[in-house]
């Protein structure tokens, strides 16, 4: 088995600011980062304690969003300048990881 070392990175933001699709093409089309997974939350809050929920009551059309990505330590941590930098995104979080191929 092969083991390649790579830096995970976590994006979280919200459905209906348009962050997504700029996002994806910065990874995809620029930067070609190797994996990007988007999740869509079904309920979660940030730092201004606000809860955004896909309850019926609530109707909120801001649901949580989670952009990972993987690549190289250097691409990810260049990715990530790009994505604070031109789409204001603040809350990415990063950690070391090994792909097991």
């Amino acid at each position: 088995m092969n083991v390649k070392q790579v830096t995970m990175a976590r994006v979280y933001a919200l459905e209906g600011h348009d962050h997504l699709n700029l996002a994806l093409n910065i990874l995809h089309d620029e930067e070609k980062i190797t994996g990007v997974t988007v999740l869509r939350g079904i309920a979660g809050f940030g730092a201004d304690r606000q809860v955004h929920t896909s309850s019926l009551l609530s109707l909120s059309l801001e649901l949580p969003l989670i952009l990972e990505f993987y690549d190289e330590p250097e691409k990810v941590i260049k990715a990530i300048n790009i994505l604070q930098t031109r789409l204001g995104l603040k809350h990415i979080i990063s950690w070391d990881a090994q792909v097991h191929f």
